[in-house]
């Protein structure tokens, strides 16, 4: 049996991260694992399936949300910055950390996507973690620029983001764009059927926006979280990467897992960049959890 309960951690200026704490019936204090989501999504958006998978398997378990998301506090809401997400996660790892039911030193951590990076740059600058693993993760912000957005559409871009710093120097709020939009139109951060289909699943009524700020993008952009994979030994790294992942961009995040040091082991998937979380969730939950059980429950332990 596993009991989920509702919980809030302390953050940075005040605000709380919304969680979800996964317990497993055990007897004393047992191994943990914290997850958080990627780009813009909430813990609805399918990554309990994965928890409860964990936690069947007799992980405490620990999902919250980003601040600005879902019933994260602060403001403005839809506004992404990875250097605080990753602060907060620090927090959620303190505060497992504190919990009577957990084995301080035998915590994991679990990304995906944006969280898939800060994954690398946890597993990288907080020994206190045992393992990690980073799903379909962002390598390089710009690599995936390069990618993704035309090369002739990309000075309305950038002009756009100029237009919006001089607009917040005068007291005007962030602009503001989509999610997801199939509407060329239609300023958005994702525009495949995919990631349409993806965003758009239902979630409970007041847990999520289609709308993030514009300067989320623009940070995105700078974020390079495959400049710290070397870093991640001795900490243990697998990495789960769909062959076909366009977001996150397959090839990056292969040529990332080679500049990674031993001890390390790469989950090879078919599909794209939501498969993980849909036909090949069986697949991609089964690794993870291997690698949780290696190391964070070795022979003997429980």
């Amino acid at each position: 049996m596993v009991s989920k309960i509702d919980v809030r951690i302390p953050a940075e200026g005040g605000i709380e991260l919304g969680a979800w704490l996964f317990l497993p019936h055990r007897d004393g204090a047992g191994p943990a694992i914290t997850m958080a989501h990627g780009f813009a999504g909430v813990k609805e958006h399918g990554i309990e399936l994965f928890a409860k998978a964990f936690a069947a398997a007799g992980f405490i378990v620990l999902v919250h949300d980003h601040r600005n998301f879902g019933v994260s506090g602060g403001q403005a809401r839809g506004d992404i910055d990875p250097w605080q997400q990753i602060a907060d996660w620090r927090r959620a790892i303190s505060y497992l950390e504190a919990r009577p039911e957990v084995d301080p030193d035998r915590i994991g951590l679990w990304g995906t996507s944006y969280a898939g990076g800060h994954a690398i740059v946890l597993g990288a600058t907080d020994r206190r973690l045992r393992c990690v693993v980073a799903q379909v993760p962002t390598i390089s912000g710009y690599e995936q620029g390069l990618r993704r957005v035309a090369p002739d559409a990309a000075p309305a871009l950038e002009r756009a983001f100029s237009a919006d710093e001089r607009a917040q120097l005068r007291g005007a709020p962030p602009d503001r764009e989509a999610v997801v939009s199939p509407d060329p139109t239609v300023p958005a951060a994702y525009r495949s059927r995919d990631a349409i289909d993806f965003y758009l699943q239902p979630i409970p009524p007041g847990l999520w926006d289609n709308e993030i700020t514009l300067r989320s993008t623009r940070r995105a952009r700078m974020y390079e979280p495959g400049a710290w994979i070397a870093r991640v030994s001795p900490t243990p790294l697998l990495l789960v990467v769909a062959k076909d992942d366009s977001v996150t961009v397959a090839d990056l995040a292969l040529a990332a897992y080679e500049r990674a040091l031993e001890p390390k082991r790469l989950a090879l998937l078919p599909g794209g960049h939501f498969d993980p979380y849909l036909g090949q969730f069986a697949r991609a939950e089964a690794a993870a959890t291997t690698w949780f059980r290696e190391h964070l429950m070795p022979t003997g332990s429980s």
